[in-house]
């Protein structure tokens, strides 16, 4: 999530005039961004119907982005940076729904699908109608005339090539929306922001073993305005307040040895005070001074817990990225679940559902949260496991086979065609056992396998994972404090550690979990970009995983010791 990218296999009429209109109360008035989208799509559409290949789709969306940051060090400041841009995101599609210019074609141009149709360019500060209009009415051009062409080319390719296995359409029809709110207000003190950040990190410039130590903060908020030829109108607003504490050091071998605490929240209020922050640091520097001197784990395998945060990354990579629409009709992607619906894949007391409609879980806001995704569908709770039984697929405006309808999860980082994504995955138990429960079961575990010692993983900095069939469909999730539990209870911090298999595999090895969800947010990468992700889990008991020893540099800590503080 955080820390890499998943990876995986690294569109003039207009459609549905009788569609059911989703209307929400209008809280706000139309910026004059919007107002210049809809004339001009208006005006695209009238004037291209009369082409021999009229646009049958067409959006605009636009996302007003400001980002401000402030960064330190070891109690000074390093960075302080405010960024704003408006960045435009077209979706232009000729043909039909059926079959439009983003069929999969043959041949490396012909798969550039991508490139004819979305567009990623920055659009002027200013509300000034015209002005958007011209930058608007350039862009529409020039993708119309690169979907034209390929739609040329695509067409005749199909009689020459094997059928697809799935031969649902292109796009579905979706109801038209229309949603207009006030943008959300930014509350940033940056003077404040500077002393809390150089309070928070000049407690590590004490630490001569820690080389590396930084705290960032960083508002982010999005004014977001979308039309389409469906109707759909929508002007919506977020914004995300990050803070992130990270420090390093290294063992005598030369591993890095990482150390995370991040917070996230929808206002600055939502940030934790300076006593929780204090505290979070302590924690920071005492785990690294005793992962300096942990043993490293040999490779392994065996019972292991997964605390909630860990737990919650390893169902995001084994499980989330393999349900996400557009991989079951890639005919490059492993489709690991593809056949699996109706079937058991987890104990009957699991349920698993991705839900963007959630701000809030327990006392936590969820990264993943939005109201409308980035097709203009309203989002909607998915799910995806019932009872042990998987149910549903994540879906985008991409149909396939049995699916004919998004379900609210087209997601992308503007610039990038839209894809299905996750949102905020949440795991649950319907018969959760106590955390002491948890550990006897590991216990009984460790005793029935005749395995030294169990593990267990109790936090994490992120994961990937590979889909693709040409090279082994695997996960890799990453954690930081990983402790060996002997059969005796006894627990010992252990380094160098990373949870590795294959996701039908490990998930045929799942026996309980306890009734306490944790949340890990972060930001997750794959095809459609970086999008903000949130996974919820219990903690989870796992009767097999594997583990491989972690890569590391021959690197020492600085040979010298940092001014005024000494090498540990």
């Amino acid at each position: 999530m955080t820390a890499r990218p998943s990876v995986a296999t690294l569109w003039a009429v207009i459609l549905c005039t009788s569609a059911r209109t989703a209307t929400s109360q209008q809280d706000a008035a139309p910026s004059p961004v919007l107002t210049a989208m809809q004339a001009e799509l208006t005006r695209s559409l009238t004037t291209l119907k009369s082409r021999s290949t009229p646009p049958y789709f067409l959006s605009y969306e636009v996302r007003d982005a400001r980002s401000i940051e402030v960064g330190g060090a070891f109690g000074a400041i390093t960075s302080a940076d405010d960024k704003h841009r408006r960045v435009l995101t077209l979706d232009l599609r000729v043909g039909s729904p059926e079959f439009d210019n983003t069929h999969p074609g043959t041949g490396f141009d012909l798969d550039l699908q991508g490139l004819d149709r979305t567009s990623n360019l920055e659009i002027p500060l200013d509300d000034d109608v015209g002005s958007i209009r011209r930058v608007l009415w350039q862009e529409t051009d020039r993708i119309y005339k690169h979907a034209v062409e390929r739609y040329a080319r695509v067409k005749p390719s199909v009689s020459v090539r094997a059928a697809l296995e799935d031969s649902s359409g292109d796009f579905s029809a979706e109801p038209a929306v229309q949603h207009i709110e006030a943008p959300a207000a930014v509350q940033f003190d940056r003077p404040a922001w500077e002393r809390k950040v150089k309070a928070y990190t000049a407690p590590f410039a004490s630490e001569g073993d820690i080389y590396d130590a930084r705290a960032r903060l960083t508002v982010e908020s999005a004014d977001r305005w979308y039309v389409n030829s469906e109707g759909s109108r929508l002007q919506t607003s977020t914004v995300y307040y990050r803070l992130l504490i990270s420090a390093y050091t290294k063992a005598s071998d030369g591993m890095v040895l990482p150390r995370y605490e991040s917070f996230v929240a929808t206002s600055a209020a939502g940030l934790p005070d300076d006593t929780t922050v204090a505290r979070a640091v302590r924690r920071i520097i005492t785990d690294l001074h005793n992962l300096k001197v942990a043993p490293i784990l040999e490779a392994y395998t065996g019972p292991a817990i997964l605390s909630g945060r860990a737990s919650g990354v390893f169902f995001h990579e084994v499980f989330g990225h393999r349900i996400e629409g557009h991989r079951q009709k890639n005919e490059q992607d492993a489709q690991t679940f593809k056949k699996q619906l109706g079937q058991k894949i987890l104990p009957d007391a699991f349920t698993v559902y991705l839900d963007p409609t959630l701000r809030r879980l327990g006392n936590t806001d969820l990264a993943g949260y939005y109201q409308y995704d980035d097709e203009g569908v309203q989002a909607r709770r998915v799910d995806v496991v019932k009872n042990g039984t998987f149910t549903n697929f994540l879906l985008s405006r991409t149909p396939i086979a049995g699916f004919a309808h998004s379900n609210g999860h087209g997601r992308s980082q503007p610039g990038y065609s839209v894809v299905a994504r996750q949102s905020n995955l949440v795991v649950n138990s319907d018969a959760p056992v106590s955390r002491d429960e948890l550990k006897r079961m590991l216990l009984s575990q460790i005793a029935q396998q005749h395995k030294p010692y169990g593990l267990l993983f109790d936090d994490i900095q992120g994961g990937f994972t590979i889909t693709m069939r040409t090279i082994p469909n695997a996960f890799n999730v990453m954690p930081v404090m990983v402790y060996r539990v002997y059969t005796n209870g006894r627990e010992e911090l252990v380094r160098g550690a990373d949870l590795i298999g294959t996701p039908l595999t490990v998930f045929s090895k799942v026996v309980a979990a306890d009734g306490d969800i944790s949340v890990f947010n972060g930001i997750c990468g794959a095809e459609s970009g970086w999008v903000p992700v949130s996974a919820s889990s219990p903690d989870l008991l796992i009767s097999q995983v594997e583990v491989q020893k972690k890569a590391k540099s021959q690197e020492q800590l600085p040979l010298l010791p940092p001014p005024g503080g000494a090498v540990q």
